[in-house]
């Protein structure tokens, strides 16, 4: 995963790691008492199931037990103040952040970002994004074969449906596309992001349920990749990490390339004889993962550092009747459902109440790939294919899950491994991206100068673009700050910021002129909306550039002014 980014990028590593841990200290300093209340309801139109001839592997006793082949449940939990005064929301809701296809080269926090700017928007008024008391988390689950493009996968050629077994057009997987709602990738991640906010506010306005009882959490350091167990009277085991041709395939939200079909149990000699160069697979590892045909052996591949963990962390959170399980995959619709049922029928049976809701975090502590069932792994599509540790992992998890329920039952700690080392001189070795040299204006221009100015007026409704000369984001991260403003006069030489760059309807986009060059462009784009406020604005445009032998330096430009009119 971090090929297309030129291996390991240790600004974007502490960029993360700063990010968290100022988020738990506001919220650690922003502790009272409350109450926390809970709701639950089905949302419709937001998903669809990007695998479904997997998903009809699942023995069809099992798939009669419900009525989608996608989890529509979404579970809400509603926080106030003693009062009653909202302070936060939690929804969890299983679908894929690929409204934003993969030709998309903007950062973008996708359907459930928008939602969580949508529900942030309604409850903190006059606020810009981020900057509310009001926090809402719009949070993953089960969504491993759950896709937000709901028109499903067509040829982009004829705009015919997709070969279904192998989603290929004409053999081939690179046209096979599944697109969503809207009339494009923006306008489908609107569409999507709307649906789940939408439901989310209503669940949290009818929440009546109130989370009372024991405040409890179990986790455990887990070697995945070598778990023993008993499954129907017979020993199985997992497999060290490998990943399959299908995982080479993508899905019909991003298509791989290089002719990879997602539903492949054979392998070919040409690309097994080019992925054996980094690792050949023991008959131990091409038995243990079969029917998958291993195309990278993971497991084996250690240089740097390991491709993919070995050890996991997995978490068990009590909140009275809420039981959260934490876990670090992308579990598919069915591989989700076995687990929560799971863990139902066990604190239950324990005395635990009987309206226990149990719901998966997905994508938790870690991330090891995806978790197929055992039948929907005979079919090796892509989630299949990027089953990590082979056929009998969804087992291990809930065998391991089941522990850290009986643990908390029983009250005593969980047995784990060790916590696995992080090389961080590897990390630092091999953090490829160079750095900024030098960043400068072409003759008779400046750092900050605008390039391509905007026009004079504008109708609400059309988008206004202008262009600056710019310093490399990477200077500066704007870390609580911000890459541009836009402003409105409100006086004779007064002016208000109304938009920032976390504003859904504007964008930031930086590019050089060459690998070599020392010259770049920020190009800021504003989508105004039919309902923009008529008025003269400008655009200005921040950050810090890099003088030749010093440290950067802020700067910041603006446009022209223009009019918006009605």
């Amino acid at each position: 995963f971090d090929i297309t980014s030129i291996g390991s990028v240790n600004q974007t590593i502490q960029a993360y790691a700063n990010g968290i841990v100022r988020a738990m200290k506001i919220a650690h300093g922003n502790v009272q008492p409350g109450q926390v209340f809970m709701s639950s309801g089905n949302l419709l139109n937001a998903s669809r199931n990007r695998s479904p001839t997997a998903y009809l592997f699942n023995p069809p006793e099992e798939r009669a037990q419900y009525e989608h082949d996608t989890d529509k449940l979404m579970t809400v939990l509603k926080l106030v103040d003693i009062s009653g005064k909202g302070l936060g929301m939690i929804s969890w809701f299983a679908v894929h952040c690929t409204s934003m296809n993969n030709t998309n080269r903007l950062i973008s926090s996708d359907n459930k970002g928008y939602a969580s700017l949508l529900f942030e928007e309604d409850l903190n008024p006059n606020s810009f994004p981020g900057q509310g008391e009001f926090v809402a988390a719009f949070a993953q689950s089960n969504e491993g074969d759950v896709s937000p493009n709901t028109k499903g996968a067509h040829c982009i050629d004829t705009g015919l449906p997709c070969e279904a077994n192998h989603s290929t057009c004409g053999g081939k997987n690179e046209k096979c596309i599944a697109s969503g709602p809207g009339k494009d990738m923006v306008d489908s991640t609107r569409i999507i992001a709307t649906l789940q906010y939408s439901k989310a506010k209503e669940l949290y306005d009818a929440a009546k349920i109130e989370v009372t009882g024991p405040i409890d959490w179990r986790h455990s350091y887990l070697k995945i990749s070598n778990q023993t167990f008993e499954v129907n009277g017979k020993m199985v085991r997992t497999c060290k990490p490998a990943m399959g041709y299908a995982f080479a395939a993508g899905t019909t939200d991003g298509p791989g390339a290089f002719s990879f079909t997602q539903g492949t149990v054979d392998g070919n000699p040409f690309w097994n004889a080019i992925s054996h160069l980094l690792a050949d697979p023991t008959p131990e590892q091409v038995a243990c993962h079969h029917p998958k045909p291993i195309l990278l052996d993971t497991g084996e591949m250690n240089v740097p550092f390991p491709w993919q963990p070995h050890v996991v962390d997995i978490q068990l959170i009590r909140l009275g009747q809420l039981l959260i399980a934490a876990v670090p995959s992308e579990f598919t619709t069915m591989s989700g459902r076995r687990l929560r049922s799971a863990l139902k029928k066990l604190v239950v049976a324990h005395g635990w109440p009987a309206d226990t809701t149990v719901v998966i975090a997905g994508l938790a502590g870690a991330y090891s790939d995806y978790v197929a069932t055992y039948e929907e792994y005979q079919d090796q599509r892509y989630e299949a294919g990027s089953t990590t540790y082979g056929p009998h992992t969804l087992n291990a998890y809930i065998t391991n899950f089941e522990r850290l329920a009986i643990d908390m039952i029983e009250g005593k700690a969980s047995a784990t491994e060790a916590r696995p080392s992080i090389n961080h001189d590897a990390l630092e070795k091999y953090n490829y991206p160079l750095p900024v040299i030098w960043d400068s204006a072409p003759l008779g221009s400046c750092v900050g100068c605008v390039s391509e100015d905007v026009k004079p007026t504008y109708k609400a409704g059309e988008v206004v673009q202008v262009q600056f000369h710019a310093g490399n984001p990477r200077n500066n991260l704007m870390t609580d700050q911000t890459f541009l403003t836009v402003e409105m006069e409100i006086a004779s030489g007064h002016w208000k910021i109304v938009l920032y760059d976390t504003d859904w309807n504007t964008e930031f986009h930086w590019d050089k002129d060459s690998i070599i060059s020392s010259h770049s462009i920020a190009t800021i784009i504003w989508r105004t909306l039919p309902t923009t406020a008529p008025g003269t604005y400008r655009i200005l445009h921040h950050g810090y550039y890099h003088p030749l032998l010093e440290s950067p330096k802020p700067y910041s430009g603006s446009s022209a002014t223009f009019t918006i009119t009605a």
